[in-house]
């Protein structure tokens, strides 16, 4: 990955404070206020009070016999848990840069015990563990919406903006009934509860919950409505079965390493003007809102929606910055210098890439000094000017890697997790900045400059010139006081691993979840080819209206489109066989899209780029600079960029060209069920680029067994 060169290290600014520092930088600072301005971790959602005694809520129909709700966990049988969480518009308020106050909004939102008044656009976090069923009662109190049941609207236009459901978004849990199914509309005015059966195999990670109402999907995510589902593993390894990271991650005094879980947002409000014009130009006695996808470009009543408000430069164009936990440029207390820090990066918004890096601060700059949106670039080269602080990765897609990465900039797009471990080398001030990244590497499909995401105080603990020494130094200790016996050694081995080049490589393979897929298990099993399309719906017309589509072959139609459609609830697209292996090929040929698979995860085994290297390969740096794929062979994940240099609206012809070619392998193991794989920019998939996906019984001779009457 990126190394950056330290730059101004030696600068002998003398300013005291953020008073000074908006002297120096020409008014390029400003001052949040504080009560919204330092990090915390999401509050956790309560149990409800039936978790008590009752499985039955108010409100729903009584179950024909109430389960009595363990309060304590057995090992591995985990326990019964209740959560309720309501839906409602909601009045609060977020910090803008660019205004340098705070903009009053009225959003749709997550509301009830457990979600933070002062930050009601993030919602609680949920904490599980392994073998637990839990239960979400969903309660939509939003308005009545005609859109909803009227069937009025084509289902790939933006519609039901009232209607919701709910996905734990990687959760390996059946997609059907009233599991993970998306593929229901909770309208105004109805409650539903879900439950979430969690085998006791389940990996420990870090997932995510969120709406899945196709038709609605962007408007609420970018709304804040997203929460960080935090499985959590206390199986030690063994010689025979890979244990829980967790479990490695111990300090001295027995407690878990210091963790902080960050749900990365876009929320991409605007405001109505006096004459009732959408503008992203809100005044300090307007309301932000979020009620159509095209409200900028086609004001409400003038034309149909369309996606103008979430598409490509709509999140540079709006102004608005990426909170943290519903935060703008928090700041991220109690850090130590030495000391390993356990980061959870979700990346739960929808219209721009996020790049992660840290920078040491000069030293005579407070804490809360920030930069206005216009100055940011000069506060950031003026400011965050130590060199890059190295960190490990550890998780992605809430997955433990076998290996890890060694990274000073880690990029994730719509949908990813990462898990980071973090060693700050020495006492004071540090940038968390957005890393700047090329065009081809991002949603926007524009170029990104380097921005602050926040700002983390480090004080007292014990300096290091290697941070990454200190973190291996760190979980050796670990394992020599937490590992069994039988498996210290080994795991103690893969630890102190070095590289080609005497450098630290951290393995941790005795942690992996899932074995890896081998070329035998695919060999007799046809690939699956997953094709993304987007371009104009009238070739003669590239300025004209857009289609979203996915397709199931790569070959062109005799009109030298692609072989796409549209999502149509009523086919499915794929049909799977349980307990079977396959190797999928994954490409687009109309710009960059993440693509994401309900229910079962995948391992990447290659990602080819237009001239046939392996940009997956530890340490690749693409000629454009992106190094985001680095270090991703053979790490299972739910969620991957899909990179092309194919352009909107490219004429296609055979042989097709400058399309990356990602291969991936999953299994169909335990669920089945029919369910979706998607892109991520969720505004697309609201659009259409979506298919349904079934599994199924064999029927013996190959193919998928039917139902029996």
């Amino acid at each position: 990955m990126h190394r950056h060169s330290t730059r101004g290290a030696s600068i002998n600014w003398r300013w005291a404070g953020a008073a000074a520092l908006s002297l120096a930088l020409g008014a390029a600072t400003a001052q949040p206020a504080t009560a919204q301005s330092t990090f915390a971790n999401p509050p956790v959602l309560p149990q409800t009070a039936p978790a008590q005694g009752s499985a039955n809520v108010l409100g729903l129909p009584k179950a024909s016999s109430a389960l009595s709700l363990a309060t304590t966990a057995q090992p591995h049988a985990g326990k019964e848990r209740a959560y309720d969480l309501h839906i409602k518009y909601t009045d609060a308020a977020i910090y803008d840069p660019g205004e340098q106050r705070y903009q009053r909004l009225h959003l749709r939102s997550y509301v009830g015990t457990g979600v933070s008044p002062g930050t009601p656009y993030v919602a609680p976090e949920i904490d599980v563990t392994p073998g637990d069923t839990v239960r979400i009662t969903l309660h939509n109190d939003l308005p009545a919406d005609p859109d909803c049941t009227s069937g009025s609207k084509p289902v790939d236009e933006p519609h039901c903006f009232n209607g919701t459901n709910l996905h734990s978004h990687g959760l390996w849990v059946s997609p059907t009934g009233n599991s993970d199914n998306v593929l229901i509309s909770i309208n105004p005015g109805v409650s539903f509860q879900y439950e979430y059966n969690i085998p006791a195999d389940h990996p420990a990670g870090t997932f995510w919950y969120h709406p899945h109402r196709h038709g609605s999907t962007a408007l609420q995510v970018a709304s804040g409505m997203a929460g960080a589902l935090i499985i959590r593993g206390d199986r030690k390894p063994t010689p025979q079965v890979n244990g829980d990271l967790d479990t490695l991650l111990v300090g001295p005094d027995g407690q878990s390493f210091k963790e902080r879980t960050l749900v990365f947002q876009q929320i991409q409000y605007y405001c109505l003007d006096n004459s009732g014009k959408p503008t992203w130009t809100c005044q300090a006695n307007q309301t932000g809102i979020i009620d159509t996808y095209g409200a900028i470009q086609n004001p409400p009543g003038s034309s149909s929606a369309t996606s103008d408000e979430f598409g490509p430069g709509s999140w540079a164009n709006s102004g608005r910055w990426t909170s943290i936990n519903g935060v703008v440029m928090p700041t991220f207390t109690d850090a130590k210098a030495g000391t390993v820090e356990r980061w959870r990066l979700i990346h739960a918004g929808v219209r721009e890439t996020i790049n992660v890096e840290f920078h040491k601060m000069v030293d005579t700059t407070a804490a809360t000094a920030r930069p206005t949106k216009d100055a940011t670039g000069k506060f950031i080269d003026t400011v965050c000017t130590g060199p890059a602080v190295p960190y490990q990765v550890v998780a992605a897609d809430g997955l433990t890697m076998g290996n890890t990465l060694t990274n000073t900039d880690t990029v994730l797009q719509p949908g990813y997790r990462y898990d980071l471990l973090v060693v700050f080398p020495e006492p004071g001030n540090y940038c968390m900045t957005q890393g700047a990244m090329s065009s081809s590497a991002t949603v926007s499909r524009s170029e990104t400059l380097r921005s602050l995401l926040g700002v983390v105080t480090v004080r007292g603990g014990t300096p290091t010139a290697n941070p990454t020494q200190t973190l291996v130094n760190t979980l050796v200790a670990s394992a020599q006081r937490t590992m069994p016996a039988d498996v210290k050694d080994s795991i103690i081995q893969d630890l102190t691993a070095k590289d080609a080049k005497g450098q630290p490589n951290i393995l941790l393979t005795r942690f992996v979840p899932h074995p890896t897929i081998l070329e035998g298990e695919v060999a007799n099993t046809p690939t699956q080819e997953m094709l993304f399309y987007l371009g104009p719906k009238d070739l003669n017309n590239p300025n004209g209206p857009a289609i979203f589509t996915v397709g199931n072959t790569f070959k062109l139609g005799a009109n030298g489109r692609p072989q796409t459609m549209p999502y149509d609830p009523t086919i499915i697209d794929r049909k799977l066989i349980l307990g079977q292996a396959q190797q999928w090929e994954l490409r687009s040929y109309g710009i960059n899209h993440p693509f994401h698979i309900h229910v079962n995860p995948f391992q990447i085994v290659a990602i080819l780029d237009p001239d046939g290297n392996d940009v997956s390969a530890p340490g690749y740096v693409e000629k454009d600079g992106d190094n985001q794929y680095a270090g991703l062979r053979g790490v299972w994940k739910d969620t991957l960029w899909v990179k092309t240099k194919v352009p909107f609206g490219a004429t296609l012809t055979e042989p097709v060209t400058g399309y990356y070619r990602l291969i991936v392998r999953t299994r169909y193991e335990r669920y089945i069920g029919e369910f979706v794989l998607h892109c991520h920019i969720l505004d697309h998939e609201d659009q259409g680029m979506m298919q349904n996906v079934q599994i199924g019984i064999s029927d013996g001779n190959g193919g998928m067994a039917h139902a029996h009457h």
